[in-house]
């Protein structure tokens, strides 16, 4: 681990003012440290943003929620507003990681997790996500867990968070506060696909903090389901996860939305596909054209073939758990 400074702000216009290319905001650190020790990053300032006033969830204006970008994983998870009105965005989070690492974890942490591509992690073989223009040994290597859709030349990597397909699914919207000002960014505009940038794994600006992620009033709290297929039962990575949910009158679909973990570099969603089944029975034969609309054009490697089929299982199975209510 390369030596550096350490500040810890008060406020935030403070923690984005001392900011350069070469820092990195520290908070939980259950990501950002295990980078460091294995010589993945080599951040030269640490800014500690842990008593930034960022712990608390509030109703907004329009009867949705917005949550603080330090609050913690568990804390949300457990949170008898999110349990009642966003049930999905619970059993996401409770898919993932440890209760001692969801503890510590935070909400806009968790938003700027990394790949746990194994090449990315090795500082000794190349990755263009580590270092652009080195090549992508996962094309050819071991790519078990990588993409099967969004990949591109440069980068066959998968985005790792549960707690993000959930939030994709919820049409969350994150707010970030840079020296520009404060934006909001849609969650579907957040993270990005490699294209011929697989360095860049968000949309932030440099030095801008992630500060909140709002969730609208519509909840999908009746009819949900997460499913995380992983090869064990606890801490592991989705191998495919589905965050699925609907709206229903009388059987009929009224809205449904579907966001894919562990497939491509970002949560995969397609709305155009999702309305589709606006006005269909909720049976599999619908949920199986759904299925099929989101996952075309999925390509897999010599490893991971299997997840496009395990996939359009698992978005059939999510579907039909959700009928039956919040699962």
């Amino acid at each position: 681990m390369n030596p550096f400074t350490y500040a810890r702000p008060t406020g935030i216009d403070e923690a984005v003012s001392l900011f350069t290319p070469d820092s990195r905001y520290i908070a939980g650190g259950t990501n950002l440290l295990d980078l460091m020790k294995e010589n993945v990053t080599h951040p030269e300032q640490l800014i500690d943003i842990t008593r930034l006033p960022l712990k608390d969830i509030e109703e907004t204006a329009d009867g949705g929620l917005r949550i603080g970008a330090l609050v913690s994983n568990s804390d949300l998870a457990w949170d008898s507003r999110i349990e009642q009105h966003y049930p999905l965005l619970s059993k996401a989070i409770l898919a993932g990681a440890s209760p001692q690492l969801r503890n510590m974890a935070t909400t806009g942490g968790n938003l700027l997790q990394r790949t746990r591509c194994y090449y990315f992690y090795d500082a000794d073989t190349p990755c263009n996500k580590r270092e652009p223009g080195s090549g992508c040994p996962a094309r050819d290597g071991l790519n078990r867990i990588h993409a099967i859709l969004g990949h591109s030349e440069q980068c066959i990597a998968v985005h790792p968070s549960d707690m993000c397909v959930g939030l994709a699914a919820l049409d969350a919207t994150v707010i970030v506060k840079g020296s520009d000002g404060e934006r909001r960014i849609a969650f579907a505009d957040f993270h990005r696909l490699p294209g011929n940038e697989p360095e860049r794994d968000n949309t932030l600006a440099d030095g801008e903090l992630v500060t909140a992620v709002e969730l609208p009033a519509e909840n999908f709290s009746t009819h949900c389901a997460y499913l995380k297929i992983r090869d064990r039962q606890s801490y592991a990575f989705a191998l495919v996860s589905v965050a699925a949910a609907l709206q229903l009158d009388g059987g009929v679909i009224r809205n449904v939305r579907v966001a894919l973990g562990g497939v491509a570099h970002k949560p995969w969603r397609n709305p155009e596909a999702e309305a589709l089944l606006v006005g269909r029975p909720a049976d599999k034969a619908a949920f199986g054209e759904l299925a099929d609309a989101l996952l075309a054009g999925a390509i897999g490697f010599n490893d991971n073939q299997f997840k496009i089929e395990l996939a359009r299982r698992a978005i059939v199975r999510a579907l039909s758990d959700a009928v039956e209510g919040a699962v």
